[in-house]
C-alpha cells in the first residue's frame, strides 16, 4: 500500500537532518573564524558574513527542495526534474500557484512539504538572526569597553 503521510513524515526527518548538517558546518566555520579573529564586527564584515550565512543556509534549502522535487518524479508525478522542482519550490516556500498540481496520490506530499518549508525557513531565519545577535554582541561589548 501507499502511505504518503508516513513518506511524508520520512522526507520532513530527511530535510531537518539536512539542514542540521548545514547549520552545524557552518557553526564550525563561524567559530574557527573567531577564534582566529578575522570576524571583528563592522558594517562591511557584519553584511558579507550575514549574506554568505544566508546564501550557505539557502543552498540547504534548495537541497530540500530537489529532495522532495526527486521524489516526486520518482513517483510519476511530472515527466522532467525542472518541473518537479518547479513544483517543489512553489511547495516549499507555500506560495502556492497552482498552475501545476499533483495527483490524488501524492496531494498530502505537497501539503506536507509546504509545512517542511516554513519550518526550514524558520531555523534558516533564526540562525542568521543568532548570527547577527552574535556579531551585535562583540560589537556592542568592544564599544563599551573602549576597544
Amino acid at each position: 500500500m501507499d502511505y504518503p503521510i508516513i513518506l511524508g513524515f520520512v522526507m520532513m526527518a530527511l530535510c531537518v537532518s539536512i539542514q542540521c548538517l548545514v547549520v552545524a558546518i557552518l557553526l564550525r566555520v563561524l567559530l574557527g573564524a573567531e577564534k582566529r579573529r578575522t570576524l571583528r564586527p563592522n558594517l562591511i564584515r557584519t553584511t558579507v558574513t550575514l549574506i554568505a550565512v544566508m546564501l550557505i543556509l539557502l543552498t540547504g534549502n534548495l537541497g530540500q527542495i530537489a529532495l522532495w522535487a526527486a521524489l516526486f518524479l520518482a513517483r510519476g508525478e511530472f515527466h522532467d526534474f525542472s518541473t518537479a522542482f518547479y513544483h517543489s519550490v512553489v511547495n516549499f516556500s507555500t506560495l502556492g500557484y497552482g498552475d501545476i498540481i499533483m495527483g490524488e496520490k501524492s496531494r498530502l506530499l505537497g501539503a506536507l512539504e509546504a509545512a517542511n518549508g516554513v519550518l526550514m525557513f524558520g531555523l534558516t531565519t533564526s540562525v542568521v538572526f543568532a548570527v547577527l545577535n552574535e556579531q551585535m554582541q562583540e560589537a556592542w561589548n568592544k564599544r563599551v569597553k573602549g576597544g
